[in-house]
């Protein structure tokens, strides 16, 4: 049994170990990564291998396949796509086997980072064991990410499944695709089967997005259906069985009914569960529950040399904030700065056709908090935006929450380009920036980029063009 010594453990190699590692060794730092499946030399976490990557890359597969049907508006005649989901599973993991040098153990061992292949687990409160080792560390960061989790319907665990973790695996395409749960995965994946040619129903319990807009989810919503996507919203998942010679019945209660549908394939994207087991953290005195490990504003654990961050410290689950949770890791643990994460300009996006953006508060939320009377909402279409017209991407609109004196509380984008377009507004909530900004830029034209600028610039619509201002500039002008 070896014991080794070292500035900085950390557990998992998903986005947020990979930051925290490769940053911090490359800082000067001593660093031990150990992750439980490397796959062929390759690390990398849930967004490489089974979530942003490949469903991204499905979804553009789709949209090409989308694009060949919708050029008659261009003078283009239409064409039947010819899918060959074989190919389609090729490229996307053809897209994964680029990006995924870049979490090469390899790589990482030229940052000068310790990688292990193994389960690690907690002996003390500095100490972790891996395949009957002792690693010591001056700090641990705990990044296990979280995985798929199964609602406890009757039925499920007898009948074979996909999760966002094997749907990227299937070569053939389904016949009928069954999917439950309709949050952004699960209206992403209902959009990007039924255009590579699948039949599909989702079934979800509330409304779809239902984190998002009501207003701007009903674009999204008529997007879906005019897809061909069948939609069961405020519908109870009941049983689910195997039929011989069938496929799978699904039975569900829907507006006092109960309906059964059959499917040859069944989705289950229901939520995600933060990954804690055999990690030993009691040992460690290290807290945590069925939604994460329990942390605090600085990302420390009840243990104050451990760090919990991204998935598993229970909070949103993107990407995104596995790497904003690393850098402030790392600046506790190497710099002693007693930095916190702030939440308040997270943003979030549905790469659905239109896609769904956005960040800070809702116009719900911004009421809730503030009161109704005392914000505006700005709003500018699409379909009044020359590029948009030009590309006959009309669909959509911008909403803007601000408060009486400008202040920015948030944003949302429905419409093509949708997460590009939120990225000025996330700078403007997180530098506190005000309305006036926005509507005081030079935007280029004709860009969708315009959008933004005019939802800002209606703010000061009705007093520009108002009696008291065209009274103001008439007695101007009488001037000398």
């Amino acid at each position: 049994m070896a014991d080794m010594k070292t500035d900085i453990c950390v557990i998992g190699s998903g986005a947020a170990g990979l930051s925290v590692a490769a940053g911090a060794s490359q800082m000067g730092a001593k660093v031990v990564l150990i992750e439980k499946h490397i796959r062929d030399g390759i690390m990398g976490g849930d967004c490489l291998h089974t979530g942003c990557v490949p469903s991204k890359a499905l979804l553009a597969a789709a949209k090409h396949a989308y694009g060949m049907s919708d050029g008659a508006p261009f003078g283009i005649a239409p064409e039947a796509p010819r899918i060959d989901f074989a190919k389609v599973h090729a490229h996307v993991h053809d897209v994964i086997d680029t990006i995924a040098p870049v979490d090469a153990v390899e790589r990482y061992e030229g940052f000068g980072v310790k990688v292990i292949e193994g389960a690690a687990s907690f002996t003390g409160a500095r100490s972790v064991e891996v395949n009957g080792d002792t690693v010591r560390a001056k700090y641990f960061v705990i990044a296990t990410g979280s995985k798929p989790a199964a609602p406890p319907i009757p039925g499920l665990d007898k009948v074979p499944y996909f999760t966002n973790e094997t749907i990227f695996e299937n070569t053939a395409r389904p016949g009928h695709l069954i999917i439950i749960g309709g949050g952004p995965i699960g209206a992403e994946m209902a959009q990007a089967h039924a255009r590579l040619g699948a039949q599909v129903t989702l079934i979800e319990g509330a409304s779809i997005l239902g984190r998002d807009d009501p207003e701007l989810t009903a674009v999204v919503r008529q997007s879906l259906l005019r897809d061909g996507v069948h939609l069961a919203e405020g519908a109870k998942v009941k049983s689910i069985a195997e039929e011989a010679n069938r496929g799978i019945a699904v039975t569900f209660q829907q507006d006092g009914e109960s309906q059964t549908i059959i499917g040859t394939h069944l989705l289950v994207a229901t939520g995600r569960a933060p990954t804690v087991d055999g990690l030993g953290l009691d040992a460690a005195g290290i807290a945590y529950s069925p939604k994460g490990i329990e942390v605090d504003a600085r990302l420390r654990t009840t243990n104050k040399r451990v760090f919990a961050i991204g998935d598993v410290a229970g909070g949103p689950q993107f990407t995104h904030v596995a790497g904003t949770h690393a850098g402030i890791a790392i600046r506790n643990m190497l710099y002693r700065m007693p930095a916190k994460m702030d939440y308040s300009a997270v943003p979030h996006v549905t790469y659905t056709d239109p896609e769904l953006a956005h960040v800070g508060l809702s116009e719900a939320e911004a009421a809730a908090q503030f009161g109704a009377d005392k914000i505006k909402v700005l709003r500018w279409d699409y379909a009044e935006n020359d590029r948009a017209i030009a590309e006959r991407k009309t669909e959509g609109f911008i909403k803007v929450i601000v408060k009486s004196n400008g202040a920015i509380l948030g944003a949302s984008i429905v419409g093509a380009e949708a997460g590009e377009l939120l990225g000025p507004w996330i700078l403007a909530i997180s530098a506190k920036l005000k309305i006036s900004a926005f509507a005081g830029m030079i935007a280029p034209y004709p860009t969708l980029g315009e959008i933004s600028k005019r939802a800002a610039g209606s703010l000061y619509t009705p007093f520009l063009f108002g009696a008291r201002n065209r009274l103001i500039v008439r007695s101007l002008l009488r001037l000398p």
